[in-house]
Order: structure tokens, then sequence, then C-alpha cells
């Protein structure tokens, strides 16, 4: 069975202040920020299943890559993250799903890195225990080793997410219902958050410190990335 995996590419980046959606901006090396994700999810998957939610100037990304499948946040202006990632899993075909925020920029490294753990259908979060950054969302582990707390107010963090994450087949059904349950202005990581609280469910932090990986918010963040391509 392929990989499935979503890219999250429905918000406004009103913070890159960008007159084209963020993940349409440009590299140094020529690519965009969707195209390195892209190749990136194609050089470590066999022939992956790509859905791509979009919302703010969508044709422009339609225009882009019109070899990927799309799913339509129409409330885009109105709704968080979570939103976008319930409405693709739950059109996702069975079977676990890799997803990432639409403006990180990562070493493919990551993903390949990252195989043993889809294939044993283990739930995960990407996380750097190198830096833990107040603006983040951060994480705190139970006494077993899997994550805990999983919020921008987190205190006493381990690391924090970079934004690729992946949810096994067994734990999928169990995320959509928690995401229905979030607010709209909720980021995602509250869906996951909510699913190990009330359900048990068992992610782990995959800790990938060693290698680069950046959520693009600001120029400064464009700078670092630029600078590891």
């Amino acid at each position: 069975m392929p990989v499935q995996a979503v890219i999250l590419a429905a918000g406004m980046g009103t913070r890159l202040g960008r007159p084209w959606p963020k993940p349409l901006t440009p590299l140094s090396d020529g690519r965009t920020i969707m195209q390195q994700q892209i190749e990136n999810l194609r050089a470590a998957f066999d022939d992956p299943r790509i859905a791509t939610v979009v919302g703010f100037k969508l044709e422009l990304i339609l225009e882009a890559f019109p070899d990927v499948m799309y799913v339509y946040n129409e409330v885009y202006d109105q709704t968080n993250t979570n939103r976008s990632l319930l409405k693709a899993l739950r059109l996702s075909a069975d079977g676990g799903v890799v997803w990432m925020n639409g403006d990180v920029v990562f070493d493919p490294e990551l993903l390949r890195r990252s195989q043993h753990l889809i294939d044993a259908e283990q739930s995960f979060i990407c996380v750097n225990t190198a830096v833990v950054g107040e603006e983040e969302v951060k994480y705190t582990v139970d006494a077993d080793g899997f994550v805990d707390q999983l919020s921008k107010q987190v205190q006493g963090a381990l690391g924090e997410a970079v934004g690729i994450n992946y949810v096994s087949a067994q734990d999928k059904a169990l995320l959509i219902a928690r995401l229905a349950e979030c607010e709209d202005a909720d980021y995602f990581e509250r869906g996951l958050e909510l699913m190990i609280e009330k359900d048990g469910a068992r992610v782990l932090p995959f800790d990938i410190k060693d290698l680069f990986a950046v959520e693009v918010d600001f120029e400064e963040d464009l700078s670092r990335a630029n600078e590891h391509l």
C-alpha cells in the first residue's frame, strides 16, 4: 500500500507577508517550499499518494502542482489547521497518513529515517530536542516516553514539534473524532492532545535534532532554510 501524505497549505501566511500562498515561497535553490516537500516525499516513498489541502489563492497552487490530489477548505480564513487536517483525514483511504504543515523546509533524510515507524504502524510527531522556541508547539512525555502534553503553552518542555507527523491506521479514527471536537481556532496538535488524554493513544516523539527542519513563519526562518539547502 502506498504511503498517504497530506500537505496543509490552506492558510494565508500573513506573518511572512507575501502576496501568494506561503508554500509557493521561492527558495534559494530555485524551488518553492512545496516543491521541495513533494520532491522529498517522492524521494523517500515509492509512489506516495499526496493530497494537499488548499484555500487561500488555491488556483496558484493547483496550477503549480497539477499531479497531486486536492482537498478544499472553504473556510480557510476562519479556521486553523485542525479543520484542514480533519477534512483530509476524512477523505483519506484506509491506512495511516503522514502529514506536514505547508511551510516546512526539511532534510529529506527525515522521511527516510521515519520509515520504520510507519512500517510498524506507530503514530509519531517529529520533534527537535535541541531547541525550545517560545512561539513553537512544545511537548512533554509520560513515564513510558510517549507524548503527554502538546501545545504552545507547555511548561517544562523537552523540545519543539517541527510540523511533520504520522497517524497510524488504528489511531486515525480516534484522531478524526478528536479533531471534530476542537474549536475552529485550534491547531491540529489539540486533536492529538485530546486523543492522547481521552483515548490513551501512544504517540512517539521522534527526535530529528541532527537533521534540518524549519517552519517558515518569518523572514529569519526563510533565511535559515536557504542557508541549509
